[in-house]
């Protein structure tokens, strides 16, 4: 038998990356248990709070590592705060493909 393989996803953004991207663009240093904190009441605010609290915690933090090792968030001791132009420019790449999937 032939293995099909495709990279091709039609996931969407993540709603906890979006949520991230949010919470630090809004000009404040945040250590994680803050942060993840107010992610977690506005997921939950829109429904899209699926799991356990824990495992959100996971994913968040995963999230929020790989926003810093792009370059996008700057971590200072145990605090994160938003390097404001990557994390703008990533946004907006975030939003239009919110809105091209919107249109699928």
């Amino acid at each position: 038998m032939t293995k099909i393989e495709s990279s091709f996803s039609r996931r969407g953004p993540d709603i906890i990356t979006e949520e991230l991207v949010s919470v630090l663009l809004g000009g404040n240093a945040f250590d994680f248990a803050a942060l993840f904190e107010i992610v977690l009441v506005k997921l939950r605010g829109c429904k899209s709070s699926r799991g356990g609290g824990e495992m959100l915690r996971l994913r968040a933090h995963e999230k929020l590592q790989w926003l810093v090792g792009e370059g996008m968030v700057h971590k200072t001791g145990k605090s994160y705060q938003a390097n404001t132009l990557p994390l703008i420019a990533f946004n907006g790449r975030l939003k239009e493909l919110r809105a091209k999937l919107a249109k699928l």
